[in-house]
């Protein structure tokens, strides 16, 4: 797998969501069986602009619609596949994402949250105090959830 250095980024979002203790949510994804979690995110379509991607991204994957933009994180957030991972995700199109990440407060009533979606992702869903999320991250995104908490802890959410 020499090549895949040449392989480019998939261009993503991913949505750092709080409650109004400033938890923050993660799911456990079905195709992942290990015990990490992660925050919503996904690809971007074409013709659409982060911040709608990020919106129909949380929509598809736990049913919330019912949010507030409070920042978008500035820069881009990178991380590279595992080698065991390249080739079976995205088509193998790709080596890894460099992700636009936006921090939004959920404003719904928890009844709103489903993640028995159409095309599922998550089977199981929680809040998490953000200390934490370095902690529940899948190995190769340790990284991105460390500097998110950090940039999170520097804001000062009220």
């Amino acid at each position: 797998m020499g090549n895949n250095k040449k392989l480019p980024l998939r261009i993503g979002v991913g949505i750092i969501l709080l409650n109004n203790e400033n938890n923050v949510f993660v799911g456990k994804r079905i195709d992942n069986p290990k015990n990490s979690w992660q925050m919503p995110q996904g690809g971007v379509d074409q013709n659409e602009n982060f911040l709608q991607a990020a919106k129909r991204e949380l929509e598809e994957e736990t049913g919330i619609k019912s949010v507030k933009l409070i920042k978008e994180l500035d820069g881009w957030f990178k991380y590279d596949l595992p080698k065991y991972l390249l080739g079976k995700l995205w088509n193998g199109k790709y080596k890894g994402q460099k992700q636009k990440w936006f921090v939004m407060k959920f404003i719904g009533k928890p009844n709103e949250i489903n993640v028995k979606t159409k095309n599922p992702e998550f089977f199981d869903w929680k809040w998490i105090e953000l200390s934490k999320l370095p902690d529940v991250a899948v190995h190769f995104k340790v990284d991105i959830y460390k500097k998110i908490k950090e940039e999170l802890t520097s804001l000062s959410l009220n």
